[in-house]
């Protein structure tokens, strides 16, 4: 982000917001307070209207630390930037408005194609706690909070560094200004860089790729077919998953060496709960998680900040013993859900409880501002060799159990889980220790969060690897008909682990798996990640292969296609351009059509007029019987020649 030091809002600034326009960004800003007697309230919502009360319970609720931080000093302003994610709901109408008001917000509705199709919402927060001893329970808190569909950390974290001061400074008008200012950006394009304009400041951010982002519907654009397909770029400033912008290092610095177990939980979806003293840190781990499979699909259902609360927390805590946990990733501070999640197979402890300093901000590899875990503190790195004390101190966690958690806060990780994929030692040696300059640290990070970013990066492509085969596009071969339709094999697990069994690992897997590795595609291909990715990686070479042959078709040479064919396969050529010319008028009268589609259409009918007048004419009255396909053939007579075939003059008339 590149911003003046010295932020301000022109009092001038009067622009009419664009509802839709806003909403490619934004759902709504909240100003939520916490009150001491009746709990959470919502304070301002911009525009109004827009949530559900149900919704309105769940953003509030989520909108504050489980408890208040224990700060050392009595009078003082403590700050932090978390978000969280909770599933949409319907809409329903808003309540106590006039008829002409409900009027307008179902036109704002209407106009948010996004809003109807998103199964989740993100909240993103900037939590304000303020310690006065001369206040009832010796301080207030409020927060300040965007609601948008899409995870867009890189824009909303900076946006809140300065909306959420500023609404601290003038109130209820910093909303207005800044939805004014959103609502002129230009969309959203997924995996590219946007330069966003924010008063005398301006936000540079990269935003996922298309291949990251949940598609419901599932349909692709041409410019985002090429960024479905797993590749290792050069440049790691460009995003290839949710949460780029995230610290691996920084939250996972005391578990190094269980990083490799953690993105194999992750890649098949096993479902984890992390604990953290403060919800900064443990969005982060969350965050950093789903970034470690990049540039997979995470189709798991994750909560970056989750409280009891939460709808889904019902049911979760009704789970018996022995009951299988739903594929989660679970955000909590709250050392109540060891107990009442107490079915979940997997459970990360990250974090520090010293909290006393503001949140810090970090530069990101993006280039972007981000919101560093508060409290992670400065230590010395360490991967926790063998030695009898270490030995000693995990047998004993292991004994204890994560309830050990509830009298001291430690980093440890508890799962019964064999691990297939070995940890790089390599790697964990090629990381900078800053030791104990903050300076330092902080350009450090960056560098070290590199070096992870792209070891996992280049991990999970050549896991992804032995998938490609099936998403593969061709061409017509010379000499052949572009009308025919293209085949393309037909996926079918055990075939796939039979011959990857058969073809061994790359050079890359197999010096950094066990030899069981077989099992991890075996856990991978039944997890919750497999199929989503899966099919919607199909569904893009599919896209692109049809580009492909459709191009072939308008490039045909039909005439000299039918000279070289039988009479029988002259038929068959006949129907197949019959029913190509058939789906592209289905597409004109659906107004899916493509640009060129009107060309398409005339070409297509040349094409099947040209080999209608080489079939023999008894065929000809009994392909006309068809009224559709008579009016199809139907137009100004044609003379084709075609080498050693017979002239025929073609003058359609439908049948009577």
């Amino acid at each position: 982000m590149s911003r003046s030091p010295s932020f301000s809002v022109k009092s001038e600034v009067n622009v009419k917001l664009d509802p839709e326009s806003l909403q490619k960004w934004v759902v709504a800003f909240c100003i939520i307070r916490f009150d001491l007697e009746q709990g959470q309230l919502i304070e301002e919502c911009y525009p109004p209207d827009c949530l559900t009360q149900d919704e309105e319970l769940e953003v509030a609720f989520s909108s504050f630390p489980d408890s208040i931080s224990q700060h050392q000093n009595r009078s003082s302003i403590h700050d932090c930037i978390f978000f969280f994610r909770v599933r949409r709901k319907e809409i329903s109408q808003p309540r106590n408005v006039s008829s002409s008001e409900i009027a307008e917000v179902d036109d704002l509705r209407s106009k948010s194609s996004i809003a109807r199709r998103s199964k989740y919402m993100y909240g993103f927060v900037f939590n304000r706690q303020r310690h006065d001893e001369r206040l009832r329970r010796g301080g207030e808190q409020k927060s300040v909070v965007i609601l948008s569909h899409n995870p867009y950390s890189t824009v909303f974290k900076p946006l809140l560094q300065i909306m959420g001061p500023l609404y601290f400074d003038i109130g209820k008008k910093a909303l207005e200004h800044i939805a004014a200012f959103v609502s002129m950006w230009p969309a959203p394009v997924p995996g590219k860089q946007m330069e966003l304009p924010i008063g005398n400041a301006l936000l540079k951010a990269h935003l996922p790729p298309a291949h990251s982002l949940p598609m419901d519907g599932e349909t692709f654009s041409e410019d985002s077919t090429s960024s479905m397909a797993p590749f290792l770029p050069n440049n790691l400033s460009v995003p290839q998953g949710l949460f780029h912008d995230s610290d691996l290092f920084g939250t996972f610095r005391g578990l190094l060496l269980q990083l490799w177990l953690l993105w194999e939980l992750q890649l098949i979806g096993e479902p984890i709960l992390i604990i953290a003293p403060t919800p900064p840190q443990c969005c982060e781990a969350v965050a950093g998680l789903v970034s470690l499979v990049a540039p997979l699909l995470c189709s798991v259902d994750f909560r970056p900040y989750f409280t009891i609360h939460d709808p889904e927390f019902s049911y979760l805590n009704t789970l018996q013993d022995g009951a299988t946990f739903p594929p989660m990733v679970l955000g909590v501070t709250n050392l109540f859900f060891l107990k009442s999640l107490r079915n979940i197979p997997h459970i990360v402890s990250v974090g520090t409880p010293a909290v006393s300093r503001l949140a810090q901000t970090s530069r990101s590899s993006s280039g972007s501002v981000s919101v560093a875990s508060e409290g992670l503190g400065l230590r010395q790195l360490s991967l926790k060799k063998f030695s009898p004390s270490n030995f000693l101190n995990a047998v004993k966690l292991r004994r204890d159990g994560p309830l050990c958690l509830m009298t001291e806060h430690k980093e440890a990780i508890w799962s019964t889980y064999p691990a297939v994929t070995k940890p790089d030692t390599s790697i964990l040696n090629r990381l900078i220790d800053a030791g104990l300059s903050p300076r330092v640290e902080e350009s450090m990070s960056v560098v070290n969060n590199e070096i992870l970013r792209r070891h996992f990066l280049e991990l999970t492509t050549n896991f992804l690897a032995p998938f490609g085969p099936y998403f593969r596009t061709t061409t017509p071969s010379e000499g052949s008909s572009p009308f025919d339709e293209p085949s393309r094999p037909e996926f079918s697990a055990d075939e796939f682990l039979a011959s990857l069994s058969t073809r061994g690992l790359g050079k890359f897997l197999a010096k950094r798996m066990r030899s069981n590795w077989l099992d991890l595609y075996r856990r991978f291909l039944k997890g919750p990640n497999f199929m989503p990715w899966f099919q919607r990686r199909r569904a893009v070479a599919e896209q692109e292969q049809h580009r492909l042959w459709r191009q072939a078709r308008m490039s045909a040479d039909v005439p000299r296609l039918v000279s070289k064919l039988p009479e029988l396969e002259v038929v068959d050529l006949f129907n197949a351009i019959e029913r190509h010319l058939l789906k592209e008028i289905e597409l004109q009268e659906s107004r899916r059509a493509y640009a060129d589609s009107a060309a398409t259409c005339q070409k297509l009918k040349g094409d099947l007029l040209a080999v209608f007048n080489v079939l023999p004419k008894d065929m000809h009255q009994l392909l006309l019987l068809n009224p559709q396909r008579a009016s199809l053939l139907c137009g100004s007579p044609e003379l084709t020649k075609l080498p050693g075939r017979p002239l025929v003059q073609v003058g359609v008339k439908s049948p009577r």
